[in-house]
């Protein structure tokens, strides 16, 4: 028989692991090529996973609501053809730990993870602590998870090369530790080290309260709450965007910068083609295509704005990909991304804002349709508030906000003398990450955007 390895599929740059929803087959089921296997869930989204091949489901290697790293192999299919050699590749099974696999096996696993998580290997936490020990991010993560300060994790003995501490040992230490055989040593501020501190907010760590500030891991307390209330405990998506939103604020220095432009040029043209646009075109145009098409203007002419940081790299990315926060019904948000929107002219990117608008709040948005964004925005203006302080959506270095359209009386001032008018007024603001946008830059691109809009053409066609 030949066995094929079915391995979580790749997300997303910044997507290092999914959590497992649902199994749509089981040992035994047949299924067909691009069938269903699975569902899955990002901080992102939740999708679908079909299968490469067609068989039989021969071993099925993790459980629902089990969170895997990309990569890892996830169920293996029989498709009936003559034996052949695996993918030399070796997968950890950490459902299996009964059964743990020798320390030659452990170390294959602990390279494997790096691998995969390679954005943090020029963190800290991959290379090592202090008194030069290495110390793996599987490692790290677990040691995070689990309470066990770095005091703790110095002294426990390594069976992995060089006397590293592999995943084999410390689960042993833990399980020991809960069993009574090891003293609990009480984690206090000065024993979290930098190493668990990235560990907990790294992109790897899987989403679970723990991953908050160091100052909000300490030991649970029972907590009473007087008066009348209701406890309402986060769903999934919730915690993910809670902790997408600590990470960000933990990885990147925020300033966030002001302006207002009129964009009554705007406004009065978008009121005077809808209708016929509408029915040429056979799709409603709003706001927020004109809003993308300006920033994406501007990104050309300030191209560091469109970049991410991988350690001292500044990685300036070619294509222009916008992401648009989209709020859900359910409350949540969610930016799906326009891909190459450079690329499109108004009524391509109106149809495309439409459809991922459309995707999102029915639910259909697939796990592609979030990746790769480059730079986001976000209209606060739609709930009515006329500015905000966004928060950057990871690894991109900055967000635009744009709040209500509000018509208010304004100084003009032309040739012949200043005179008050009533204006359709808006407030931009941009939150960019000081490690790479000064203030000069992010305070000049966010006023070529009002520029653009202020400046818009309204005697142009669609």
């Amino acid at each position: 028989m030949a066995i094929v390895d079915l391995v979580m599929p790749k997300l997303g740059e910044s997507i290092m692991e999914a959590t497992i929803l649902k199994w749509h087959k089981q040992p035994g089921d047949s299924i067909k090529m691009d069938e269903t296997l699975l569902e899955i869930a990002t901080d992102k989204v939740d999708s679908e996973v079909p299968s490469t091949a067609e068989g039989t489901i021969e071993e099925i290697l993790f459980k629902e609501n089990d969170v895997v790293p990309i990569g890892m192999v996830i169920a293996r299919i029989n498709d009936g053809g003559a034996e052949h050699a695996r993918p030399q590749h070796v997968q950890p099974e950490p459902q299996r730990q009964e059964n743990p696999p020798p320390p030659l096996q452990e170390e294959q696993e602990e390279t494997s993870y790096t691998e995969v998580n390679s954005v943090m290997q020029d963190q800290p936490a991959s290379t090592g602590n202090g008194n030069g020990r290495f110390y793996s991010p599987l490692v790290l993560n677990i040691a995070a998870s689990e309470g066990v300060s770095m005091t703790e994790l110095e002294k426990i003995p390594g069976t992995g090369n060089e006397g590293r501490v592999t995943k084999k040992d410390i689960l042993q230490f833990v399980s020991d530790r809960k069993s009574g055989k090891i003293k609990t040593q009480q984690t206090t501020p000065s024993q979290t080290t930098p190493q668990q501190h990235q560990a907990v907010s790294s992109e790897t760590s899987p989403p679970q309260q723990n991953q908050f500030p160091a100052t909000q891991q300490r030991s649970p307390v029972a907590t009473s709450y007087s008066g009348n209330v209701e406890i309402v405990e986060m769903d999934r998506m919730r915690k993910l965007i809670a902790d997408h939103m600590v990470r960000s604020k933990q990885t990147s220095p925020h300033v966030t910068s002001f302006t207002e432009a009129d964009v009554t040029n705007l406004v009065m043209w978008r009121n005077k083609v809808k209708k016929d646009f509408e029915k040429r075109e056979g799709s409603k145009i709003t706001f927020t295509p004109l809003f993308i098409e300006a920033i994406v203007k501007c990104i050309k002419r300030f191209p560091l704005i469109n970049c991410s940081l991988d350690g001292n790299n500044i990685i300036i990315k070619k294509d222009i990909n916008i992401g648009m926060a989209t709020a859900l019904p359910s409350g949540n948000l969610i930016v799906p991304v326009i891909k190459n929107a450079d690329q499109l002219n108004l009524t391509g990117l109106t149809k495309q804002v439409n459809q991922m608008a459309d995707n999102a709040r029915n639910n259909k948005l697939k796990a592609d349709d979030t990746q790769g964004g480059t730079f986001t925005f976000t209209n606060v203006g739609t709930f009515g508030s006329l500015m905000g302080t966004p928060i950057i959506n990871q690894p991109q270095v900055a967000i635009l906000a744009l709040g209500a359209i509000k018509k208010r009386p304004v100084v003009i001032e032309t040739p012949h003398g200043d005179s008050i008018a009533i204006r359709h007024m808006m407030y931009l603001s941009m939150s960019y990450d000081h490690r790479i946008v000064d203030g000069s830059l992010g305070a000049t691109f966010l006023t070529a955007v009002a520029n653009e809009l202020e400046n818009f053409n309204s005697e142009r066609d669609y």
